[in-house]
């Protein structure tokens, strides 16, 4: 899961190959025939998909996990088998994927003949599935046209929620991942206009048509050396800083491991090896666990700006030509979990994200190194970074009074950073039950609360 071609999706998820994430977070489950399941092929990338709270623009960034998606998804044999990981699409998706190109694009697109048409995936990318589709070499430019552009297909369980349904409870799932989708869209084409993302060539019900980006995205051990920590720092600022059309009540973070908590104490798994470390995960108590975790956070003062939610290597791209500057050589993207929520959340997210890997070709495809967790000297240069970026005043304050405001960030990020470890921990529960994307779920989910637990006894004492 990683190779960041475009995007970074959690392949990169918007649109990077290797993306870890894709297989962690952003499994394409298993579902009716009537929707489109297009086998990621694995990437490293968190794919997250669950909203806990309709006004909020995370709506789209969520999986949307409802009881709907929990009974379609049976454990039976056919689930321990490995699924598919072709190169190329199958003929309908092939297909599909023209006739957007060609309607949604224009110059050469126009005129270009299906067998000439060009389409390949994108490794990573769970949640969504991605795909570079271009113009081949013989057809010359009629215009300004893109040559090559990213197609973004969203994931099974959004939309299976936006599906038509008979009942009540799925008229509700349809306008909630409708909703989901358009305000997905209208944050994407915002940040595209202040080039903060992407550009948008085109949106329907199924996905998008985005720009093509020649990148990779970040490796794990990159996110230590200090040129990038900075400027993700500084990149991270500037996103805070962005007033969105948006709710800007802080609703994302506990209204979505409030669902996802109900989701995980309703699941059942009838695989050995499942049952065994979901049983020894349910003995956390994790419904008690929460509220302390809530209570703890809910003392802690954090400001409530626009955050990214997702911000780890997978969704930063080192742009190609740029490798060697000292700035402006990254660009964000995916952000389908991007809302207003608290800062610390956001950046103790990402300090979480130095110790996983999500690149191993082996079970359980990540790996966790507990001692890559940024330590307190690399997180000042990271807070520094960000607050030179987001405060006009800070140069001006003296030594003592700057140094005092990181202190005081320090324990704000350490302390969200339980809240990141929480809320992946139920994410990757759910993912377990629900994908078919091979990727160790289960461990993962053990790893992200044994780590919560060791810090706890550090922040929360």
């Amino acid at each position: 899961m990683r190779v960041c071609c475009g995007l970074g999706d959690k392949p990169i998820v918007f649109g990077l190959a290797n993306q870890r994430r894709a297989r962690r977070r952003c499994p394409a489950p298993r579902v009716t025939p009537s929707i489109l399941i297009l086998r990621s092929i694995s990437s490293h990338m968190k794919t997250k998909f669950i909203n806990g709270v309709s006004s909020s623009p995370s709506m789209s960034l969520g999986l949307l996990v409802t009881e709907n998606a929990l009974q379609v998804q049976p454990d039976t044999e056919e689930d321990r088998k490995e699924p598919l990981r072709p190169d190329q699409p199958d003929a309908d998706t092939r297909r599909k994927a023209f006739l957007w190109c060609r309607e949604f694009l224009h110059g050469a697109w126009k005129a270009l003949a299906e067998d000439d048409f060009q389409i390949s995936i994108i490794r990573g990318g769970l949640s969504n599935k991605l795909f570079l589709c271009s113009l081949p070499d013989s057809q010359d430019s009629v215009g300004d046209e893109p040559r090559s552009i990213l197609l973004r297909l969203y994931g099974a369980i959004l939309q299976m929620s936006c599906n038509k349904g008979d009942s009540r409870q799925s008229n509700k799932e349809n306008f909630q991942g409708a909703e989901a989708m358009v305000l997905e869209s209208v944050m994407f084409a915002i940040l595209a206009e202040r080039e903060l993302g992407p550009k948008l060539y085109g949106i329907f019900p199924q996905g998008r048509l985005e720009q093509y980006v020649p990148s990779r995205k970040l490796d794990t051990c990159e996110l230590s050396e200090p040129s990038i920590t900075a400027e993700v720092a500084e990149k991270m600022a500037r996103f805070h800083g962005m007033r969105m059309p948006f709710n800007k009540e802080p609703k994302w973070l506990f209204g979505t491991m409030d669902k996802y908590l109900s989701q995980v104490m309703r699941l059942n798994f009838t695989r050995e090896s499942h049952l065994r470390r979901f049983n020894r995960l349910l003995a956390y108590n994790l419904p008690q666990e929460m509220e302390t975790l809530k209570s703890l956070l809910e003392s802690t003062r954090s400001p409530v700006v626009f955050c990214h939610n997702d911000c780890q290597e997978g969704n930063i791209l080192l742009l190609k030509g740029r490798q060697s500057s000292d700035k402006q050589k990254l660009m964000l993207i995916d952000f389908e979990y991007s809302s207003y929520n608290y800062r610390g959340f956001d950046i103790g997210n990402h300090f979480c994200e130095w110790m996983y890997d999500y690149s191993c070709d082996e079970s359980p495809f990540f790996k966790v190194s507990v001692q890559n967790y940024p330590s307190k000297a690399q997180q000042l240069h990271f807070i520094e970074s960000y607050l030179r970026e987001s405060d006009q005043g800070f140069n001006n304050l003296s030594p003592e009074d700057q140094m005092k405001l990181k202190e005081e960030m320090y324990v704000e990020v350490n302390r969200f950073a339980l809240a990141s470890h929480f809320f992946w921990g139920l994410w990757s529960i759910i993912q377990a039950r629900l994908s078919t994307i091979e990727f160790g779920y289960m461990e993962y989910a053990q790893a992200r609360f044994e780590a919560y637990f060791r810090q706890k006894k550090i922040w929360a004492a």
